[in-house]
């Protein structure tokens, strides 16, 4: 019969032998998870983006046009499982100056993207001195109108003109794509950034298996309303818990 402790010492060396492989499984779902998340195939597919992940510490480089981008990469990859930590170590080139046509455009675009009740591939965006003009085409007046309030809502924006054409007409086929909860959680928080009438800074947000809980502190009661209705037409959200209060001293309209 073997002896008791050579076969325990056994086991802890085999026990310590396969830790690290187990890390470095861990390891590669995070950068596959980041490279198949609906963020990095939809709105980052144009970038240079490169994850690499050491024991749940993730390391993000590579060239992007825009500094949203590089935000929003990195709240995709803070939600993934197994993410300790995320250092950001994207660069951005040739960046428009803050407030420009250009930035402005930048953020009003992406702003329609992120919601599903108005379609920003059929939405034209132009900008002048931060006057906004919409073309294109709405499948109904409720689209329209919905694209105007959004653009009206991107901080830097004056003046929406909205000139896009309602069709009575589906805009394209849609399809139930599953969304994962990172990407969800990302454009809740970019969504939340990008309007001036909410704070992405006092809202905290959890996403699971669709349903999103925001919680924090609110300037009034009509921004918590205004949160739940930005909430739910984020690509991919099933439902919303929101657990927002209004801030002590605040007014409740």
């Amino acid at each position: 019969m073997k002896p008791f402790v050579p076969r325990a010492l056994a086991l802890c060396f085999a026990l310590f032998a396969c830790a690290p492989l187990t890390a470095s499984e861990m390891d590669s779902q995070i950068e596959a998870a980041a490279k198949n998340s609906y963020v990095f195939k939809n709105f980052l597919k144009d970038d240079a983006i490169k994850t690499e992940s050491k024991e749940g510490v993730v390391t993000l480089t590579g060239i992007v046009h825009d500094d949203s981008h590089k935000q929003l990469a990195q709240e995709t990859v803070t939600g993934l499982p197994g993410v300790k930590s995320v250092a950001n170590q994207i660069e951005i080139k040739e960046s428009p100056p803050a407030s420009s046509d250009t930035w402005l455009y930048l953020k009003v675009k992406s702003a329609l993207a992120f919601h599903r009740s108005v379609s920003s591939y059929n939405t034209k965006v132009e900008l002048k001195e931060g006057v906004v003009t919409l073309t294109g085409d709405a499948a109904s007046q409720a689209q329209k109108d919905l694209t105007t309030e959004y653009a009206q809502d991107v901080e830097g924006v004056k003046e929406v003109k909205n000139e896009m054409t309602v069709t009575g007409k589906p805009a394209g086929p849609t399809f139930a794509e599953i969304i994962d909860d990172a990407s969800i959680n990302a454009q809740v928080r970019m969504a939340l950034l990008t309007h001036r009438s909410t704070s992405a800074f006092r809202t905290l947000v959890a996403t699971t298996d669709g349903v999103v809980m925001v919680g924090g502190f609110a300037k009034n009661t009509a921004e918590i309303d205004l949160v739940t209705k930005l909430v739910t037409d984020i690509h991919g959200v099933k439902s919303v818990v929101n657990n927002m209060v209004v801030e002590a001293g605040a007014a409740k309209n």
